[in-house]
């Protein structure tokens, strides 16, 4: 693994997904900041909705993938994960939570991973780094981006342009 893949309220849609496959290298590591599938709220009658197609998609998917239920999630659609995950990559401790409600975060935490506003974010904070990589199917500032975390640094990249919007050391 070279890299994680950070996205973020993904909403069910297979136009993102696709995006995502197409963005992806093959040794990049896919982190998932919840909405993934939006079964919970989701509109079954518009055509890019396809949270079934998504689920086997991830389930024969071949590179690593880091995943939390978001609040538009229904765990029983994805059975087997969770609200948080913690996992350790390039030495760093990370904390993978959707966002929404108050989540405690542990205590020897380097970078802490987050979606729900479906704005990117990312700042140091002390020793700590947050990130929220935004969406990329409907952000609300309109800048579709997503975020790659390597040995080096972690960044926000917008989707349209490929041009960074921050980056910060590891």
């Amino acid at each position: 693994m070279t890299r994680l893949f950070v996205t973020a309220d993904i909403h069910g849609s297979l136009h993102t997904w696709m995006t995502i496959k197409e963005l992806m290298e093959p040794s990049d590591c896919l982190v998932i900041a919840g909405d993934l599938f939006d079964t919970r709220y989701g509109n079954y009658s518009h055509t890019d909705f396809q949270p079934e197609f998504i689920r086997e998609a991830i389930q024969k998917f071949p590179q690593k993938v880091h995943y939390v239920y978001g609040n538009c999630d229904v765990p029983s659609f994805f059975p087997g994960y969770g609200l948080t995950h913690g996992f350790t990559t390039f030495k760093k401790n990370i904390f993978l939570h959707h966002g929404h409600g108050n989540t405690p975060i542990p205590e020897d935490t380097d970078i802490i991973i987050s979606g729900h506003t479906h704005c990117c974010f990312l700042e140091k904070k002390g020793a700590r780094i947050f990130m929220n990589p935004g969406s990329l199917t409907n952000p609300r500032n309109n800048v579709y981006t997503y975020g790659i975390i390597d040995k080096f640094k972690a960044e926000i990249l917008d989707l349209k342009t490929g041009n960074s919007l921050g980056a910060i050391a590891l």
